[in-house]
């Protein structure tokens, strides 16, 4: 069982910057995808970014060039830089860990960003 614990939510103006963070229990070695999803108030949840355990990185087109996703294995730990926000990035964040062999999906508890006009 590995529990995440996001970090770094606030609120910032529109065209600000906010560093998330995601810190496991446990060592991410074990970890083959980290990545950070976001939910609007009457949404559905959306992929934001991805990181393998090989540094591959995916993103959501519409935060291409903004947004860096970058992990720390001495930490346990790993984020998302957004630059350049937008009011309509207003969510709850979400960090996710997956150990593909085991078919185990880990969600941490959300931390709220509020991107204001």
């Amino acid at each position: 069982q590995v529990q995440l614990v996001e970090s770094g939510g606030g609120l910032v103006q529109a065209g600000g910057s906010l560093r998330l963070s995601c810190a496991a229990s446990s060592s991410i070695f074990s970890i083959n995808v980290m990545g950070w999803y976001r939910q609007a108030p009457g949404k559905q949840r959306e992929l934001v970014a991805t990181i393998t355990s090989g540094d591959t990185t995916n993103y959501a087109d519409s935060v291409k060039g903004r947004v860096t996703i970058s992990r720390d294995n001495a930490k346990n730990t790993w984020y998302l830089q957004m630059n350049s926000l937008k009011p309509e990035e207003t969510a709850v964040y979400y960090c996710n860990a997956q150990v593909t062999y085991w078919r185990l999906d880990y969600w941490g508890q959300g931390t709220q960003v509020t991107v204001s006009s």
